[in-house]
């Protein structure tokens, strides 16, 4: 009970954004086109630091083991190397999709960050110790930065479960559709280039008519439930997108796939169908 106290002072921290937001949009500036559709994960089709978390996590916890065993220095000093080394691009790809989050997980996920970032300190000074020759201070380092990291995992988790950080918002939407045809709107309604709302029981979706084809996808942006419906089309290699307007990320109309983050998974598109003039969607 006291850490979900704790939990919650930091969510509501907002004297925190003065630090936050500065630093988020400073991010957002340096990291942006390629390189930051590349760190979130999109050409992947799922977020890329908790994928690359994996490699410095294992390497540090088998270190932290082998340290307990006699004989086993250079193996764990090497282990101790290579999480080090391969906590810096997972590092890189946390501080990206921390750019786009809201402000309560942002206060949060600052948090996690640092913690995340003193324990690379520590296990940078237990390498450095360990190549010097003074074994004894480099196990004292590692597991005092696996504690300190141990941390900063517990507020990722957080983020995830709590916040549904990085998750697909627009999936358990799309799971509310009853199965069958639904009537969405007229098909004289819709002009070229046009777009518009409509509802199958209490979820939205997105209704376009692009060329001889009608796409209807969920309405709701997967990466944070941002309204697509005020979105703005553009076109990009050819084909037809919507742009989420609150973080920029952008899909394919015909498909739902998605050409630009933050969001990495696509977005849920229904099937269309034309009866009697009325636009019906289904789920696929």
């Amino acid at each position: 009970m006291k850490g979900r106290g704790l939990l919650g002072m930091l969510e509501r921290a907002n004297k925190l954004d003065r630090l936050t937001d500065p630093l988020s949009q400073r991010l957002q500036a340096v990291m942006k086109g390629r390189v930051r559709d590349a760190l979130h994960g999109v050409w992947l089709g799922h977020p890329l630091h908790p994928t690359l978390v994996q490699v410095p996590v294992g390497a540090w916890v088998s270190a932290a083991v082998l340290d307990a065993l006699p004989g086993m220095n250079r193996c764990a000093t090497v282990l101790v190397g290579v999480g080090t080394a391969s906590a810096l691009p997972a590092m890189a790809a946390g501080w990206n999709d921390w750019s786009g989050l809201p402000a309560q997980p942002r206060r949060v996920g600052l948090v996690h960050a640092l913690a995340n970032g003193i324990g690379v300190g520590l296990y940078t000074a237990s390498l450095i110790a360990r190549l010097a020759g003074d074994q004894r201070m480099g196990r004292r380092l590692a597991y005092g930065g696996l504690g300190v990291a141990s941390l900063g995992a517990y507020l990722g988790g957080h983020l995830t479960y709590r916040f549904a950080a990085a998750v697909n918002h627009a999936a358990p939407i799309e799971e509310q559709v009853p199965q069958g045809w639904h009537d969405l709107c007229e098909l004289r309604a819709l002009t070229q280039q046009q777009k518009m709302v409509a509802h199958i029981g209490d979820v939205p979706v997105l209704v376009a008519r692009v060329g001889d084809r009608v796409t209807a996808m969920i309405e709701k942006c997967g990466h944070e439930s941002g309204p697509l419906g005020e979105g703005e089309f553009v076109s990009m290699d050819g084909s037809e997108c919507v742009v989420c307007p609150w973080h920029g990320s952008t899909f394919r109309l015909s498909d739902g796939t998605a050409v630009h983050g933050p969001a990495t998974t696509d977005q849920p598109v229904l099937r269309t169908r034309i009866v009697n003039g009325c636009v019906q969607a289904a789920l696929p």
